[in-house]
């Protein structure tokens, strides 16, 4: 991730034009002062105080920088989700926060771990010395976090 002078300075059009790792503040920093612009182009020509108008430029950044903040919101809800259970919440808990039902909350679950041994698996094969993602035990363990009773939480 480049410093936050190299993030303010960088041109964001696409979400892919945000560098991974970037913190979601940033992020929503930036959008939030392409947004600020964006309606002030609304105002009236006449307005009584001095606005720095948006352009098209402005308008596309915000989306990008919006859709960007979505994915990095959703790729992470699974980790998010693991640590709450480690940390002793229960399935009824972590489903609440998600507002989805504690079955959906380990569909959830389950797909981040598949995503994730995959992702060990797919390293292994490539003969990369640092393996992402979860190991065969690893992988149950988690998998394993599946069985607990709804109301349930970690052994203490």
């Amino acid at each position: 991730m480049a410093d936050f002078e190299q993030w303010k300075a960088l041109q964001v059009s696409r979400p892919g034009d945000v560098p991974a790792g970037t913190p979601l503040s940033w992020q929503a920093d930036r959008a939030y002062e392409h947004a600020v612009r964006v309606f002030d182009a609304t105002l009236p020509p006449d307005f009584p105080h001095p606005v720095e108008r948006g352009t098209a430029h402005d308008a596309v950044a915000e989306l990008a920088l919006r859709e960007s903040i979505r994915r990095d919101v959703e790729n992470g809800r699974g980790t998010r989700l693991h640590t709450a259970l480690e940390l002793g919440a229960t399935w009824a808990e972590v489903a609440a926060a998600l507002d989805i039902s504690p079955d959906d909350a380990r569909a959830l679950l389950r797909q981040w771990a598949e995503g994730q041994h995959h992702l060990y698996l797919r390293d292994q094969e490539q003969g990369r010395d640092k393996l992402l993602g979860f190991s065969p035990d690893q992988h149950a363990a988690v998998i394993a976090l599946t069985e607990r009773g709804n109301d349930e939480g970690a052994a203490q």
